[in-house]
């Protein structure tokens, strides 16, 4: 099958750009958040192609007025990867790695966007990810993340916010390879499902530094994916030898951070993040463990819907775990001490010996 991909140089096989291996879970992904520093604006975008799935998807979230509004497309791509769009989102690739653009045209839910990321620094390769349940490869992907600056507009309910000039950054990430796409496995790995994952990522922006963590634990709280990172604008990464965490919840049951404090080692020196959450984006907004509108989920040749959640009311609901909290951020770096705005993005399911975490949703906690 040969499409409008095909015109470009990335071919990596033999076959057309149509075909991605003969893994079922292989995906294709963009994300994208923005936030001001005084909280009053924080948007968020996901787009994803599913190649052996033949679907494509997209979502875009904004927190307004205590609310947080969705709307979600996907169609059916007929192998068709060339053109980034879906009903009325799209996405332009102005300059590759340095700058897209991406529109939410007018529909029926009264929110559009037209924003440009321009990057602040070369992307971060984090390594890459690799989990396996028994013989059954579970995760297998890369991902590059940048922290970026936002100009355009977006626009809720007539309620129009102009981004440019008010120092509206945010973070960008690109993945692909292979994680849980579309409808459940009808044969779930003989060693048992997914149980245990314990998911923190703190992309963080200052005026003169960019900053990185996240970490994947086990059970027992060994990191079997973590990094840590800084960079100065237009100046080298240091990658951290070692990062450790400490954290305030919210209460002796909770399992949503209060404060977290990134510590990070390395022979070229030390760091310390502080991050303290002022407000809560929830990832099913996107599409992340949405009962229906899950990524990759068959919907038929185009659909689009949209709604709208109280923020209040999703905080009481189990199942909204997986969060964005936007949070003030204290970067202690070289005798120096910087304010920024960040994310601190988790999912925390199933047992962490460390936080006092138990099996499911239970926390043994002092």
């Amino acid at each position: 099958m040969i499409t409008g991909a095909d015109e470009y140089p990335f071919h990596q096989t033999p076959e057309p750009m149509a075909y991605a291996g003969t893994d079922r879970n292989f995906y294709d992904r963009y994300f994208f958040n923005g936030y001001s520093p005084d909280g009053e604006i924080f948007f968020a975008i996901a787009f994803g192609v599913y190649p052996n799935l033949d679907i494509m998807d997209g979502a875009v979230s904004i927190l307004h007025g205590g609310k947080q509004h969705n709307v979600r497309a996907s169609k059916r791509m007929q192998g068709e990867r060339s053109v980034l769009q879906v009903g009325p989102l799209s996405i332009h690739i102005e300059q590759p790695l340095r700058q897209s653009r991406i529109v939410l045209a007018d529909n029926d839910s009264g929110m559009t966007i037209d924003v440009t990321m321009t990057a602040r620094h070369a992307p971060v390769e984090e390594p890459r990810f690799t989990r396996r349940i028994g013989t059954r490869s579970l995760m297998d992907y890369t991902r590059m993340t940048q922290n970026v600056e936002w100009s355009g507009f977006i626009s809720v309910d007539g309620n129009r916010s102009e981004l440019d000039g008010r120092k509206v950054r945010g973070t960008r990430d690109r993945s692909w390879g292979i994680r849980p796409v579309g409808l459940p496995d009808p044969q779930p790995p003989a060693a048992g499902g997914l149980s245990q994952f314990f998911w923190l990522w703190n992309p963080c922006n200052f005026d003169d530094y960019v900053a990185f963590s996240h970490t994947n634990d086990d059970e027992y709280g060994r990191p079997w994916n973590r990094l840590g990172a800084i960079q100065a604008i237009d100046g080298d990464i240091i990658k951290f030898d070692e990062v450790a965490y400490q954290y305030e919840w919210e209460g002796p049951s909770s399992r949503k951070i209060k404060e977290l404090r990134a510590l990070c080692q390395s022979e070229q020196g030390d760091a310390v993040l502080t991050f303290r959450p002022t407000a809560t984006f929830f990832m099913p907004g996107l599409g992340y463990m949405h009962p229906e509108w899950g990524h990759g989920t068959d919907h038929g040749d185009l659909a689009v819907t949209h709604d709208t959640w109280d923020v209040h009311q999703c905080s009481l609901d189990p199942r909204f775990l997986h969060i964005q909290a936007i949070s003030d951020v204290t970067l202690e770096f070289q005798g120096a001490i910087h304010q920024g705005t960040g994310v601190v993005e988790q999912m925390f399911v199933g047992a962490h010996a460390p936080t006092g975490m138990g099996e499911g949703l239970d926390v043994h906690r002092s």
